[in-house]
């Protein structure tokens, strides 16, 4: 039995949403780009754990550990924190010369701009990765200084919400004031933990239900339903 596609959060709602918010805070990876579309993460990840065979240490074994990010996480204390997460950026520089732009985030992105909204990243990937990409599609002028990522702390990364708490300083703003719109359980939990209202975008139905199912509210499966919210405000 086919189980029907969870509903996307309606438009009055997204409506509201976003004309209460003085801040929307913009995970990169999935809201912002596909970072991964050319480059995949599998490759990237793969990179990561033959390196720290290399080094000596044991890589996680876990068969479907295809995250970079999660083997970045998972080898924390191992010593090498630091080299492993330049690593990282390494390849994550090299990716986001073939991402992909996520449908509607560039016109979201000019539209909450153009009506006074402060905009922000929030992302676990490098901030470099975010400001080369941003660059690329003449975005940056739009979040300013206001791009805020990984640093050499992996234990910084979400769903602790140290970029939020960033992001919160950089633009003046408060939680109740701020939005924030992320593609997984770990952006909800940061937001959850800081007191940010959260919507989620889940591309397709699966990604859809794990957001539902981490306990956001409201969810996408396109940016376009965002876009005319903001629109119509």
């Amino acid at each position: 039995m086919t189980l029907p596609s969870p509903a996307p959060t309606e438009i009055p709602v997204l409506r509201e949403l976003v004309a209460s918010a003085k801040c929307v805070l913009f995970d990169f990876d999935g809201p912002v780009a596909r970072l991964f579309a050319g480059y995949p993460a599998a490759d990237v990840a793969g990179v990561l754990k033959r390196q720290l065979i290399d080094w000596g240490l044991k890589a996680p074994d876990a068969p479907d550990v295809d995250d970079p990010l999660r083997v970045l996480r998972d080898s924390m204390g191992l010593g090498r924190d630091r080299e492993l997460e330049e690593l990282l950026t390494k390849h994550e520089l090299k990716a986001v010369k073939s991402a992909i732009p996520t449908a509607y985030a560039d016109k979201l992105v000019r539209l909450l701009s153009a009506k006074g909204s402060s905009v922000a990243v929030t992302t676990n990937n490098s901030p470099l990765v975010a400001e080369r990409y941003l660059d690329g599609r003449g975005l940056r002028e739009c979040f300013g200084s206001h791009i805020h990522g990984r640093t050499g702390d992996p234990g910084l990364m979400k769903p602790d919400p140290s970029c939020l708490i960033r992001a919160l300083r950089s633009t003046e703003t408060t939680p109740a004031e701020c939005l924030m719109i992320g593609d997984s359980a770990d952006d909800f939990i940061a937001a959850h933990k800081v007191g940010v209202t959260f919507l989620g975008y889940g591309r397709d139905a699966e990604k859809m239900a794990n957001l539902y199912d981490a306990g956001a509210s409201h969810v996408v499966s396109s940016l376009e339903d965002v876009c005319r919210a903001v629109s119509d405000g």
